[in-house]
């Protein structure tokens, strides 16, 4: 007696069992082949979700990174004396350029993360439109 490879993936056993119960009407490998489709979309599905997230990430990280130096340049201006309008006028437009910025890379944020969401859910909504037309056309074909 042959043993059989303790390896079988839960699709693999589901197969063999459909076509071992020689069930009329039932095209088995439709079905897997359905639910392979299935677990593809949802994989690229996560795989955009991930590299958006990554993306996003990587981006904030350069954002923060900006703002780091941009608020050392500041304090190196201070350190030097000087006449305190020009200072506080110095204050101002920074506080001018950092609301500015802090806008812009939310927006620029935001954007992004909806972009990553967009692309995840597309995948999926064009999967769902491939599996009802393969439940139409196996209607179809009865």
């Amino acid at each position: 007696m042959a043993k059989r490879p303790e390896s079988d993936t839960f699709i693999d056993m589901f197969g063999r069992f459909g076509r071992d119960l020689k069930l009329p009407n039932v095209d088995v490998d439709a079905i897997l082949s359905h639910h392979r489709k299935n677990l593809e979309a949802l994989e690229k599905s996560a795989r955009a979700s991930a590299a958006g997230a990554s993306s996003l990430l990587s981006r904030q990280r350069e954002m923060l990174q900006d703002t780091l130096h941009e608020i050392a340049d500041m304090a190196q201006d201070y350190r030097a004396p000087g006449d305190p309008r020009e200072l506080m006028a110095k204050q101002a437009a920074f506080a001018r350029k950092s609301f500015e910025t802090a806008l812009k890379n939310a927006g620029e944020v935001a954007e992004l993360a909806r972009k990553s969401g967009t692309e995840s859910v597309e995948i999926l909504r064009e999967r769902i439109k491939e599996a009802m037309e393969e439940i139409r056309s196996g209607y179809d074909k009865k």
